[in-house]
């Protein structure tokens, strides 16, 4: 284990602890998990500039260096907005999350990628940029039926105060969701200029899942804004776009590289 993975892991599962223990203890996040989040986040985009300096062909965007790279995002937003307010419970999911995804890309090696260009590099970064924040909106969904659930059976659990009102929780998860529409869309816009060929790089399959996912989260926002969703209705919704959006991504890089043993140019 090279010395920025094992100060990643450390600092990540120290940010976690120190999470657990102020919840426990307080019922919410004091502020002394930032500064190893924030270390631990540092360390983790170091490890990949430094694969990316020694890696023929640039940055890696195989499988397990994608989902480190996804981890990697949540982290980072979540020691952002984490920071700011009560969102930092999202840290007790998110960090071991982005500590695991790490210990797995460093496990699994890494190899040459192909030059993709800027046009490429662009449309990759703004697609990855679009799954850490659509799968912050996706734990967000959850943390809201979570508490929803225990507000209906009065289960008045302490990590209930971990969390803000249901309504702010519900602003924050829209807001998420809007933000990561937005680069999605962009992704979506710049898979279209800059992707000379879909059927020759086989992104048939996930240029539709892709399109049906920003449907339905494009729906979702639609029906917040003229019917008022929320709730439920908004968690199924936010869910199953993400479930059409990893199959789109991770699936097929998961089928084509790790099954058919097919490198995408």
């Amino acid at each position: 284990m090279t010395p920025l993975v094992f100060i990643a892991t450390v600092l990540y599962l120290v940010a976690t602890g120190l999470l657990v223990g102020s919840v426990a203890r307080q019922g919410r996040p004091a502020h002394g998990w930032l500064l190893p989040a924030g270390g631990a986040v540092a360390a983790h985009a170091m490890y990949h500039v430094l694969v990316a300096t020694r890696t023929a062909g640039g940055p890696d965007m195989h499988f397990f260096a994608a989902l480190s790279l996804v981890g990697l995002g949540m982290a980072a937003l979540t020691t952002l907005v984490g920071g700011r307010g009560r969102m930092a419970a999202l840290g007790v999911v998110v960090f071991p999350l982005a500590t695991l995804l790490l210990l797995a890309y460093h496990g699994h090696g890494h190899e040459p990628s192909a030059a993709l260009g800027w046009r490429l590099e662009v449309h990759a970064w703004l697609a990855l940029l679009a799954y850490a924040t659509l799968a912050i909106a996706a734990l967000l969904a959850m943390m809201l039926w979570l508490q929803e659930r225990a507000l209906r059976r009065r289960d008045f659990h302490r990590w209930l105060r971990a969390l803000p009102p249901l309504t702010e929780l519900e602003t924050l998860l829209f807001r998420t969701i809007a933000v990561g529409f937005a680069l999605l869309s962009l992704t979506l816009l710049t898979g279209l200029l800059f992707v000379e060929d879909f059927f020759a790089q086989r992104l048939m399959q996930k240029t539709v899942l892709s399109v049906l996912s920003w449907l339905a989260f494009g729906a979702l926002l639609v029906g917040r804004w003229r019917y008022g969703w929320r709730g439920t209705k908004a968690v199924h919704w936010t869910l199953a776009a993400m479930g059409l959006l990893l199959l789109a991504f991770f699936g097929s890089k998961f089928v084509l590289e790790l099954i058919r043993g097919v490198q995408p140019a």
